[in-house]
């Protein structure tokens, strides 16, 4: 598990690529910066690692384009100690980010060879998310809920209604809804019953699933 100077100069570009493409918030720039994310991945694809794309990870999944990170991060507008739930913990790399900007993160994955990988995977880097479960993220996280913000790492179909329920009132959900190609869409609860909505473009997620046992 080596992070070379080799791998600094590389994310050194990576954030240069992001800044080109309209990233701002120096804090998750900070944290794509500091975190080896080619140690997310495969040995066959640590060459890829810091171009910005989007590769796979097993379990028919893959690790995010650190674009699709940054700017879903961006979006959720972390501040330290915020209370966050992940759907879709994946490889970590997203939890990782998080837990760099000093959230206390809580994080759900369906798929179990992934959920293993992680929860054995993050604490050797470091990162140490406050829950890792293996569950179903459409039904969120009741008994730790509320949250400041509920981010999803994978294209829903519809909105979750329980997600919106875990929401604190001034909390945001960062979710890409839609089938083929999802919009990436921020709900802000502004009362126990109402919700801002706003839309940030297209993008493309694998399907987030359904506890189907």
């Amino acid at each position: 598990m080596k992070d070379t100077f080799t791998h600094k100069g590389m994310r050194k570009k990576l954030v240069e690529t992001l800044i080109t493409k309209g990233i701002e918030n120096p804090k998750v720039l900070e944290a794509i910066n500091k975190i080896p994310r080619h140690l997310f991945m495969d040995s066959g694809f640590i060459d890829h690692a810091y171009i910005d794309k989007a590769f796979p990870i097993g379990a028919d999944q893959t690790i995010s384009q650190p674009y699709t990170v940054a700017r879903q991060t961006e979006l959720l507008d972390v501040n330290p100690n915020d209370k966050i739930l992940e759907i879709g913990t994946g490889s970590g790399y997203q939890t990782a980010v998080l837990i760099e900007m000093k959230a206390l993160v809580y994080s759900i994955e369906r798929q179990s060879e992934l959920f293993k990988k992680a929860k054995l995977f993050l604490p050797k880097l470091g990162y140490r998310p406050k829950k890792l479960i293996f569950g179903d993220g459409y039904i969120g996280l009741a008994s730790e809920a509320p949250f400041d913000g509920i981010i999803v790492t994978a294209g829903a179909p519809f909105v979750p209604k329980p997600l919106m329920a875990q929401l604190k009132v001034g909390g945001k959900l960062v979710i890409p809804v839609g089938e083929k190609i999802q919009v990436m869409t921020v709900f802000t609860r502004t009362s126990e019953t109402e919700f801002e909505k706003e839309e940030f473009g297209e993008f493309r997620f694998v399907p987030l699933l359904e506890d189907k046992n």
